[in-house]
């Protein structure tokens, strides 16, 4: 009989059982420090393009400049939403080049002391290293190509680094969770050969594919599909809260065992089953879920796929509710001193913070150098 197996459960549960060690604040500062925090998925974009101004402290919202400087992120995907009406308005690409744009002009190039674009792993350690915070481009909708991959080829070239195959809505060649069960919506049994282009194309460009919002099936045809790692941008552990828009175990663990990451979303009603089940229930009052519900989801995916598998994707401006001690951008120093006291190591909050990301990021542009040669 192997002790190894033993071992590494007994390893495993040690680090994941209840911990009430003292953490100094010195001492969630300079782990908080050591990393690159990058978040993978925020929409404060949606207010920046009415002419929010993100670097004035605001009293509404989840993010500014300042609140970003006081919880020490170091990079953010920003999401270039693009609304399910848009495709019934046929105006998708608009709203999208409005997205990246918002990106590119309000946020960078208003405040280029604070932020520099960035499209690489690379990039995003040398905006580090200059004190500056990467700003990066994820597409939100898969609709937002109108079905082109001239499109799709033409947001890489303006920056977009990810593209989340759906959102809430299904469309022309990869079905959603958000309508699976809605009486007359056309699916297709996850994607369909076109979507299956789509993601190669993806994969020979270097952009993430991100299955956050997509239906079980097309994740399956996802994965299989994608020569590159892929993430989920902003999804949490249907184990936990039951929600189809999180991910099984099962799915979980083979995203794992591909190089790719699941990115905790802070939304309560995707970390919280109380607050999912009031929400379900069209319960006025919704409970707020509690930082220790997202420590529970990072806790679950180390458990079952291990610390290489967990990142950030907070959703913070595109959801209503954020957990009590993670209400804004300005928080996270709260998650850094509750993982220390859970008894992650400061290498473990590294690769859950921002390494994971770079690695996976790494990967993808392998792959795509190597198409290119």
């Amino acid at each position: 009989m192997s002790w190894k197996p033993l071992w590494t459960g007994l390893l495993a549960a040690a680090l994941l059982a209840p911990q009430s060690r003292t953490v100094s604040d010195a001492e969630a500062a300079r782990v908080g420090r050591s990393a690159i925090l990058i978040d993978t998925h925020n929409d404060v974009t949606s207010r920046t393009l009415q002419g929010f101004d993100i670097g004035r402290r605001a009293s509404t919202g989840h993010t500014d400049v300042p609140r970003l400087r006081e919880g020490g992120v170091g990079a953010v995907f920003f999401a270039a939403y693009v609304e399910a009406a848009c495709a019934r308005e046929h105006r998708s690409a608009h709203r999208a080049l409005e997205m990246i744009d918002t990106v590119r002009h309000d946020i960078v190039a208003r405040y280029p002391g604070q932020f520099m674009l960035a499209t690489t792993a690379d990039e995003i350690e040398a905006a580090h290293r200059q004190g500056k915070i990467a700003a990066l481009i994820g597409i939100e909708g898969g609709h937002a190509i109108e079905d082109s991959l001239r499109l799709l080829r033409g947001y890489y070239l303006l920056g977009a680094r990810y593209m989340t195959l759906t959102h809430v809505n299904t469309n022309a060649w990869a079905d959603s969770s958000g309508d699976m069960d809605q009486p007359g919506v056309a699916h297709h049994n996850g994607l369909t050969d076109f979507g299956r282009q789509v993601v190669r194309e993806m994969n020979r460009l270097g952009m993430i594919v991100d299955i956050s919002h997509v239906a079980d099936k097309t994740f399956w045809d996802a994965l299989a599909a994608s020569r590159a790692p892929i993430f989920a941008s902003h999804s949490s552990c249907r184990a936990l809260c039951n929600v189809p828009r999180n991910m099984t175990d099962e799915m979980i663990v083979a995203l794992a065992k591909k190089g790719g990451v699941i990115q905790i979303n802070f939304n309560c009603e995707f970390v919280s089953q109380k607050s999912a089940d009031a929400k379900r229930a069209g319960k006025p009052a919704m409970p707020r879920a509690t930082l220790d519900d997202v420590v529970a989801h990072i806790d679950h995916v180390v458990r079952i796929a291990g610390v290489d598998a967990v990142g950030i994707g907070s959703d913070f401006d595109g959801v209503e509710c954020t957990p009590v001690g993670l209400a804004d951008v300005s928080e996270f120093p709260h998650l850094t001193r509750a993982l220390l006291a859970k008894g992650y190591s400061a290498e473990d909050i590294r690769k859950i913070y921002g390494g994971n990301t770079l690695r996976l990021m790494r990967a993808v542009e392998k792959i795509a150098a190597a198409e290119r040669e």
